[in-house]
């Protein structure tokens, strides 16, 4: 089936299956789970029909992805359709608020902590880019005059809206002017947390005046959305946020900073009785609070002293504690309770001014992400959550709560001879099986493997430790430039170092990295700025509390407690580790499987249906064979 409003010439192969698929699920109101690999176009696919039928029917299309590299993606999509077919789409880029926001030293905050700050700031008529919007009740003149303009530019990057609302004549509030921007919107691109946070989509919704059952979601990189619906339905405590709690307490001379103070000990009691972490039941932590001060007296409390604070500062712990609290006396399923406990922390140097150099954290953690995303997904119009790694899409559908979903399994577009998947069977990072020859091993064959590559290649490790057992031997044995990734980059040192990258993609370098870090996911590149991934290794720690609750509740649940909450997820990681290689149809690449465990079937089975794999420990001849042999043309079309 052909979408009128297609921004191409012609459909690529599996693009027209999704394409019909988007078709058959807005017609039946219903939700689409879809893997659909780098290349096959899945945004132009989605969005030329969703918006096709959003125009004819009145409703709003909501495309949810936390790249930024997608946002532009998307707007570069519409664009192409506005122009190719002459249509008004209205569109508008809502990023998150802190990273909007004009006032200076918000970037810091955490996102609880800017919304506090910023409600703050509107209430008590202090920040002048809120204020300058209107006039009573009214869109301020300014305000009007400032709409149209960035009407007449649209779709405008958030940057761009950042930009414009900073200038003299303006000074106002980005994601304000962003928000009555959306009023009018057909499309909206925004982060998750728009619609998958309660507390932030009934407001959201309210703003642009529309309901979910008016609304067509789009999930892009859906496999980040089962953690970060449970990130955003988590609460935690610390060691730290209770000593700040108690001086803010103790500035405001509050009545109730005792208690605060028995609630840090009752804790730290707990903590020295713990090795590494424990379960904390929810009657025990209740019980033992009773005993200092009714709870919900307390968070009245910490609320009120909370405003105080934040009329002096940006943050306030005591609000944090408050909500902790709070969450903390709901009993649902799906949801675990951890103390985790950390000595000799220089971070945290004394608690309470006592000798014991203790972290300790107490969480009240999600572990199903379908609690909060089924009844989203339920009401919305229609809906669907794609991605490159959605495998498998049986998992990732039940594990958010979908009902009775389309579940759709596509493959590659790209030339398959054009990639190369290859497993070595030889080593392992098996914690039981780590030793210094084994590293030296690893080793070994990565640098057999950079000397028989040409050009770059990427060496993905489970974990840092890992990678710096092994780094120092292979940087001796290797004679291609080295970059390794460091657990702190700063933005602006990641892409310095990736730019530093590419400069060796004739001569050849080596970019050592880890899963599941700051290179594994969001890094494009094409053509011979890439031409290998080896991933040592599969991302398997012991399990830990969190991923013990985890296993036992999808195994009590779907009967597939060790594959939901342990295997699949760490695969998961490596695939996407690997999707860095062959991102477009003229790119040629190796993707090598340093671990004897990819044989085994069942790590083996979680791999796409429609990759080649082949073990083998002559693996420098057939890589020799490969890069020898001239690319397969593909379609001139590439994106996502």
């Amino acid at each position: 089936m052909q979408t009128n409003l297609f921004p191409y010439d012609s459909v690529r192969r599996e693009q027209d299956k999704l394409i019909a698929a988007v078709f058959r699920m807005l017609k039946a109101k219903g939700q689409l789970v879809v893997h659909a690999p780098t290349g096959l176009g899945k945004t132009a696919a989605t969005l030329a029909p969703t918006i096709e039928h959003a125009l004819a029917e009145n409703k709003r299309v909501i495309f949810m992805t936390s790249r930024l590299t997608q946002h532009r993606l998307a707007l570069d999509t519409i664009t192409q359709i506005r122009q190719k077919h002459n249509v008004d789409i209205k569109v508008v880029n809502i990023i998150g608020k802190k990273h909007m926001c004009l006032q200076p030293g918000v970037q810091g905050l955490s996102g609880k902590e800017f919304a506090e700050y910023c409600k703050a700031m509107r209430e008590d008529d202090v920040c002048e880019h809120y204020t300058r919007l209107r006039t009573g009740e009214d869109i301020s003149p300014t305000a009007s005059s400032a709409l149209v303009q960035l009407g007449k530019n649209s779709p405008n990057t958030p940057e761009q809206v950042k930009m414009f609302c900073a200038q003299e004549e303006y000074k106002l509030c980005p994601y304000e002017m962003s928000m009555l921007q959306a009023k009018d919107a057909n499309v909206i691109l925004c982060d998750y947390s728009y619609i998958f946070n309660s507390n932030i989509r009934e407001g959201f919704l309210s703003r642009i005046g529309s309901n979910l059952g008016n609304c067509i979601l789009i999930v892009d990189e859906g496999h980040n959305l089962p953690e970060r619906v449970k990130s955003l339905a988590s609460e935690r405590m610390t060691s730290i946020s209770i000593k700040r709690a108690v001086k803010e307490l103790d500035k405001h001379e509050d009545a109730h900073l005792h208690h605060v103070k028995e609630l840090g000990e009752m804790i730290e009691r707990w903590a020295e009785k713990t090795d590494d972490e424990r379960y904390v039941t929810r009657s025990e932590f209740l019980q033992a609070m009773d005993n200092i001060i009714p709870i919900d007296e307390l968070i009245l409390d910490l609320q009120e002293v909370a405003k105080l604070v934040r009329e002096e500062q940006r943050s306030s712990s005591c609000g944090a504690i408050a909500d902790f609290l709070g969450a903390w006396q709901q009993d649902m399923e799906g949801f675990t309770r951890i103390l985790h406990v950390e000595r000799d922390n220089e971070r945290q140097g004394t608690f309470m001014g006592t000798n014991t150099e203790l972290f300790w954290a107490l969480s009240y953690r999600c572990l199903d992400p379908s609690v909060v995303a089924r009844d989203v997904l339920e009401e919305a119009h229609s809906a669907v959550i794609m991605s490159g790694t959605l495998t498998p899409v049986e998992m990732y559908a039940e594990i958010i709560g979908a009902n009775q979903p389309e579940l759709l399994t596509l493959e590659s577009p790209f030339p398959h001879k054009n990639r190369m998947n290859l497993v070595i069977p030889k080593t392992t990072t098996q914690y039981k099986r780590r030793s210094p020859e084994m590293y030296r091993e690893i080793a070994e064959i990565c640098a057999k493997l950079s000397d028989t590559i040409p050009g770059n290649l990427a060496i993905f490790f489970p974990s840092y430790v890992l990678m710096g057992e092994v780094a120092d031997s292979f940087q001796t044995l290797t004679e291609k430039t080295v970059f390794r990734e460091h657990s702190k980059l700063s933005k602006e040192e990641r892409e310095d170092l990736l730019d530093r990258f590419r400069k060796y993609q004739n001569s050849g370098a080596v970019l050592l990295g880890v899963m599941g870090g700051s290179f594994s996911e969001g890094v494009d590149l094409p053509g011979h700025e890439l031409r290998a991934v080896v991933i040592v290794g599969l991302p398997l720690g012991r399990p830990d509390l969190e991923t013990k609750a985890l296993i036992d509740y999808y195994g009590d649940k779907f009967g597939k407690g060790w594959e939901y909450g342990y295997t699949y997820p760490a695969f998961n990681k490596t695939l996407q580790s690997a999707g860095r290689c062959i991102r477009t149809e003229s790119d040629r690449g190796v993707i090598v499987f340093l671990d004897e465990r990819y044989a085994w079937e069942n790590y083996h089975r979680c791999f796409p249906r429609d990759w080649d794999i082949r073990l083998t420990l002559l693996y420098q001849d057939l890589i020799r064979d490969f890069f020898s042999e001239p690319p397969e043309p593909g379609s001139e079309r590439g994106e996502d």
